[in-house]
């Protein structure tokens, strides 16, 4: 077992949004932060466990890894099962699933070796193996080393425990506060998004101005762990820093399902007093008062919604009205296909890397402000 000061977390990562996961671990002052493939790498007590799963946006699951031994067959891992120190983390009378991988080793049967485990789990512990338990023990087992890690987070990170309504082809909010990173967003802007869909994006850059916490609302795993602590855990979610803003962000769509969808949300989030959404086509759309800000959009494309020429159409126009009417503001535009990201004809900047959306490959397209 690690030592309980000194634990290896593993924030996992959307694939392709590593690094700015790791940049916002870093910022917030995670021990030894560091992107690996997959996730980020960093150390701490489980007060940081807590943390992680309390205030980072970007990770989708935080793990914590209990620690492990080697073994070459199933009768040396269950022998070793039964000896780790399961009783330090784990309840006897909270349900766990246990999953498990084998990849280069002699216990070449995931299948067996988490039966294994089960078992040890259960007789050494008493605690009950359910298939449906929220609490998952994970065995990894690679080149005759098996290793012991625990999901602290539960429900994954982007179900923020607000957000109901859902448009047609959501963007996870985790995926979309790293592409709100990505272009430079810090809270001191306005930000608008003209295909909101259920608010996401709209969402996220208020809470993030309000400095209202990702994980507030929400139960997480680890509160169902011997390791909890609910009077620091809950000292720990009150006494958080909020910020009053005096931006508004702006969020519209055609569809009016959506931009009630996304209206629910914000009430829910409790961001609503700062933010604005609106039934509107894209030919209608304009710079509101104030301030130049962010425009960030996740079009339609053509592997997710509607046929190749339209949507060439519809980017298209999408490019007119902001280069017409959004001088001084910056773009960040999510699509999956680099030619509908040229016919907008927008002064494109370098693409950045692909990340895994559901299955989709898709880039951030973004542009400096606009002249």
């Amino acid at each position: 077992m690690e030592d309980t000061d000194d634990l290896e977390i593993f924030l996992v990562a959307t694939p392709g949004l590593e690094t700015p996961l790791c940049a916002e671990a870093i910022q917030l002052g995670f021990t030894e932060a560091q992107a690996v493939a997959g996730g980020v790498l960093c150390r701490g007590d489980w007060s940081e466990v807590w943390r992680a799963n309390l205030v980072l946006r970007g990770a989708n699951k935080v793990l914590v890894r209990l620690g492990g031994f080697p073994a070459v067959h199933l009768a040396q891992l269950d022998k070793r099962a039964r000896k780790f120190p399961w009783f330090n983390v784990l309840r006897p009378d909270v349900p766990v699933k246990v999953e498990a991988i084998s990849r280069k080793s002699r216990i070449y049967h995931a299948g067996a070796a988490r039966q294994r485990v089960e078992r040890a789990i259960t007789e050494s512990l008493g605690a009950p193996i359910s298939t449906n338990a929220k609490l998952r023990v994970l065995l990894r087992i690679e080149k005759d080393i098996c290793t012991f890690s625990v999901d602290s987070s539960g429900e994954p990170l982007h179900k923020r425990g607000h957000k109901v309504a859902v448009a047609k082809a959501p963007m996870r909010e985790t995926m979309a506060a790293m592409f709100l990173r990505e272009c430079s967003f810090d809270r001191s802007e306005p930000v608008l998004d003209p295909m909101c869909g259920s608010g996401t994006f709209v969402i996220e850059a208020a809470e993030i101005a309000l400095g209202l916490l990702p994980g507030r609302t929400r139960h997480f795993a680890f509160e169902e762990l011997a390791t909890f602590d609910r009077a620091r855990w809950q000292k720990m979610r009150s006494t958080t820093q909020e910020y009053k803003s005096g931006l508004t962000f702006f969020g519209s769509d055609r569809n009016a399902g959506a931009v009630e969808s996304a209206k629910a949300n914000a009430e829910r989030a409790g961001v609503n007093e700062v933010t604005q959404f609106l039934q509107k086509s894209l030919s209608d759309i304009k710079a509101p008062p104030g301030p130049c800000g962010l425009i960030i959009v996740n079009p339609p494309y053509g592997g997710r919604i509607g046929d190749d020429k339209r949507l060439r159409s519809l980017y298209g126009s999408l490019g007119k009205v902001l280069i017409a009417r959004f001088s001084g503001w910056r773009v960040g535009l999510v699509t999956s296909n680099s030619s509908l990201a040229r016919a907008t004809r927008l002064p494109l900047l370098p693409p950045g890397p692909v990340v895994d959306h559901g299955g989709t490959k898709i880039r951030l397209y973004r542009t400096d402000p606009l002249r």
